[in-house]
């Protein structure tokens, strides 16, 4: 996905393209990629864009793919064995678990590189393609349709071609010659994509960089098809460059199809969300109307390009960037919204839709989800929508008296059927009042399911709706948040913080002139996480070696910080060397 930085790297070496330029991000245009979900079984294929129409095969089959899941950082690692980013060895459980939970297809990327011996044959390690061979094959008696790929290839040495044409193709050519031989007999079920977000390194522009992924993808597309066996029918798997949905990228992608003239192809592209939403910064915190128009912007022209006129997508991968580092990146009402609209709009768009999984979600020994929460929303979506809000935190301050709070509810086409409080429904005109979507919670029942009003979520209500899943709503008492004088080093520098019950949403940082200090210049909110992060157990607000890497020595800098209250604190920091010294306002 194309972005601000180059590239965002985890811990685990994984790498991944961002968001589009500061240019384009401050003019409006927003950060956009793509996705969606599965067209539905059976629909008539309008004509392609070719003038032939669709023989509805590969439609169908895409279609038969929805829902999908992502075995991420395992066979795609880059280290020497398929453990070396830290999930544990893949099993057959793992794969029966996945299975139950509703998913249909699995896309399992595969980083070759490392396994591949010289040049000219570039011979694949055979143990190591029997082990691919074996993960497939369970998968594909599980039931599931699955997708192999080149995966951490487009980078490390895929991404070369600029300056190394033959080398690279001659590589690719005799690694898909090798794949093509090994599974020419496998089940239809079983799908190739050419590569995953390809790029390419010291390109002469977007032309030139289209044309070396066409040729990659017009010589996979000979080499599987005339490798015989299922191969001269398989589904085959086509990205645009970067996987974006950028509309010059898909009309790329779309000279290659009308070359290749072969019902037997799909589309793909990744989505991660709007940049600034999808990683918390330049005040990104909510999945608001910006965010919802990235997205539908995106997924509008995917359909428009390629599910309109005959050719299925599969939004390879999809969620957020911040999950990189953690879930927590983005607030859990906000990640909520999101997932529970990308689910609806991909369905509407027939766009089947492969959620990336790299262990953070589906735990792959304890076989559970990490965020059962997050997991309902989505399963939801592939079906129906659900009601949510505009929030799913009602803040009451313990030093003032109790009052009523009003949200909005988002219907989202569904009708209110109540408010819960465990197993005991609330009473309507007592506890709460409905007028139009905004949900007004009385001051006597916060008062009553607040208890003893300490700090933090003191009860937990449910607004239920006539389908999909509820919604959370934490009735939270707090306070402003209290800061206090710190030193500390530009390596490990902790403002302390008794946060009393709120929650930090996000943190702002300027000079004394006005101008903005810190990364991302270009704007005065940092990045959650990688500028700072609050250690709500630790009592302290960490601000990244990162974040002061990017402060003027000397300079007193000011911070607001944020929180989902509407509470903000202001606080001092100035560097000097590497010390750093933090003072409240």
């Amino acid at each position: 996905m194309p972005g601000l930085r180059d590239t965002t790297r985890t811990t685990r070496g994984w790498v991944r393209p961002l968001a589009s330029g500061i240019v384009a991000l401050l003019a409006g245009l927003g950060v956009l990629a793509a996705g969606g979900t599965g067209a539905a079984a059976g629909t008539t294929a309008p004509p392609t864009a070719h003038g032939r129409q669709a023989t509805g095969g590969a439609m169908e089959q895409v279609a038969a793919m929805q829902p999908g899941w992502n075995l991420g950082n395992s066979l795609d690692a880059t280290g020497s064995d398929e453990t070396s980013w830290g999930n544990p060895r893949i099993t057959e459980e793992l794969l029966d678990k996945v299975r139950a939970q509703g998913f249909k297809s699995i896309r399992i990327p595969v980083t070759w590189g490392q396994h591949q011996g010289p040049a000219p044959d570039h011979t694949i390690d055979a143990a190591y393609l029997n082990r691919v061979r074996e993960v497939v094959g369970w998968a594909l008696a599980d039931g599931f349709h699955v997708m192999i790929n080149v995966h951490h290839d487009s980078w490390q040495w895929i991404a070369n071609m600029p300056a190394d044409r033959t080398g690279v193709l001659s590589r690719y050519n005799a690694t898909w010659k090798q794949l093509a031989a090994a599974f020419r007999n496998h089940s239809s079920r079983l799908v190739f994509e050419s590569v995953n977000e390809p790029q390419f390194t010291g390109g002469s522009g977007d032309a030139h960089n289209a044309e070396l992924l066409n040729e990659l993808n017009t010589s996979f597309h000979r080499i599987v098809r005339g490798s015989g066996g299922n191969n001269a029918t398989r589904l085959l798997v086509l990205p645009t460059l970067h996987t974006s949905a950028d509309q010059a990228r898909l009309d790329e992608l779309t000279a290659t199809f009308d070359a290749l003239d072969d019902p037997n192809l799909a589309a793909t592209v990744h989505y991660y969300g709007y940049w600034p939403f999808s990683v918390n910064v330049a005040g990104g915190t909510r999945f608001d109307a910006t965010a919802q128009k990235d997205l539908t912007d995106a997924f509008d022209r995917v359909h428009n390009t390629f599910v309109a006129k005959g050719v299925p997508v599969i939004l390879g991968e999809y969620g957020l960037l911040g999950f990189d580092r953690h879930t927590g990146t983005v607030q859990q009402g906000e990640k909520l919204k999101f997932f529970e609209f990308l689910g609806h709009y991909a369905r509407t768009k027939k766009i089947t839709t492969m959620l990336w999984d790299n262990g953070q979600h589906f735990h792959r020994t304890g076989f559970r989800w990490n965020d059962p929460e997050l997991f309902a929303q989505i399963k939801s979506s592939w079906t129906t929508r659900s009601g949510t809000a505009s929030t799913d935190q009602v803040f009451s301050a313990r030093s003032a008296a109790v009052t009523d709070k009003t949200i909005t509810l988002n219907l989202n086409g569904t009708s209110f059927a109540g408010l819960r409080h465990g197993s005991t429904d609330l009473v309507r005109g007592r506890d709460y009042t409905l007028q139009g979507e905004r949900l007004t919670i009385t001051a006597s029942a916060l008062t009553r399911l607040s208890g003893s009003r300490a700090y933090g979520t003191n009860a937990v209500l449910y607004a239920r709706f006539s389908r999909g899943v509820p919604w959370r709503i934490d009735l939270v008492t707090h306070d402003t948040p209290i800061l206090r004088n710190a030193t500390g080093t530009t390596g490990s520098f902790a403002v302390p913080t008794d946060f009393r019950g709120d929650r930090l949403a996000t943190m702002e940082a300027k000079y004394a002139d006005g101008t903005n200090a810190g990364p991302h210049s270009w704007t005065s909110y940092k990045e959650f996480d990688r500028a700072f992060a609050p250690d709500y157990s630790a009592g302290v607000t960490r601000l990244t070696s990162d974040f002061f890497a990017e402060v003027r020595d000397g300079a007193r800098v000011t911070l607001t910080f944020h929180y989902w209250s509407g509470a903000t604190v202001t606080y001092h920091v100035t560097k000097s060397g590497t010390s750093v010294t933090g003072t409240t306002a």
